[in-house]
């Protein structure tokens, strides 16, 4: 990792902050900084690889960050040309090394779902067929990639086709979603904390869900129904079926994107959802 002058996280940070200090975390994916300045505050830098994805984060503190207030990081600074960003630290505990069934991990999911019923409260848009054809696409685009890298059977492909027909022909309510909604993203301390906003945007309300249902639910249902405690209106029997065709989409993209990757979990996470998929 570069963390010279040069680097332009650094850069960045020194203009809007004046002298700082990198401070080594290994944890953290290489495209992140953290910093200290002067007085002991603590940031984060970050920089993309994909100009969309920054767009989009850009977009998601500048248009909706304020739904979030004291949840989130806070926009500090922005280059375009070198896609990098500068935002304040939530304090807190990444939710994801919370040992599993304690009560600070169920206090979590109850706040991660008062937290995004929220964010979907304020955001709610009317429902429409719009959202479920693209959704219904952007799942068949995942399905022919599957088929043509020989990843699904002849009938796993008939049942993923099943989906992406309801989907297609659903109409669904919409809101600001963030679109990677799980206990890595989050953070527990005093308050709770919500971060990595590069897929917000506005789509499917439920989708916010798919990832805890299929990653982080199975095992431990107390979680499911801590978060919906949080969020304030459970699912209907609809929007339960709904949920398994966003499924399918977490199915389809694993496998293939593990592929292309040659990760074996996301294979293997693909695999373990898609066989959930009746």
């Amino acid at each position: 990792m570069i963390t010279t002058r040069d680097d332009p996280r650094v850069e960045l940070a020194r203009k809007a902050l004046g002298n700082v200090r990198v401070l080594p975390d290994h944890a953290l994916p290489p495209r992140l900084l953290r910093l200290t300045d002067g007085r002991g505050c603590l940031y984060f830098a970050k920089q993309h690889d994909n100009r969309e994805r920054y767009l989009r984060e850009v977009q998601a503190y500048e248009a909706w960050g304020h739904h979030l207030v004291g949840h989130a990081p806070r926009l500090l600074g922005r280059h375009d040309s070198t896609r990098t960003l500068l935002l304040t630290a939530v304090p807190g505990v990444p939710v994801d090394i919370l040992a599993a069934g304690s009560h600070e991990e169920e206090r979590a999911h109850h706040e991660a779902g008062r937290m995004v019923g929220m964010l979907h409260r304020a955001t709610a848009g009317p429902r429409s067929g719009a959202i479920g054809a693209v959704l219904a696409q952007r799942l068949q685009n995942w399905i022919d990639r599957a088929g043509s890298a020989t990843l699904i059977s002849a009938e796993e492909h008939r049942r993923l086709n099943s989906y992406a027909n309801v989907l297609a022909r659903t109409r669904m309510d919409s809101a600001v979603c963030h679109l990677d909604y799980q206990p890595r993203n989050w953070l527990l301390g005093d308050s709770f904390g919500i971060c990595d906003f590069e897929h917000m945007r506005r789509d499917a309300r439920i989708r916010d869900f798919a990832r805890l249902e299929f990653r982080h639910w199975q095992a431990a249902p107390q979680l499911r129904a801590a978060f919906f405690a949080g969020y304030g209106t459970p699912l209907n029997e609809t929007e339960q079926r709904l949920l398994e065709s966003f499924g399918a989409i977490e199915a389809a993209t694993a496998l293939v994107r593990g592929h292309e990757q040659d990760d074996r979990h996301l294979i293997t996470r693909g695999r373990s959802v898609l066989a959930r998929l009746t």
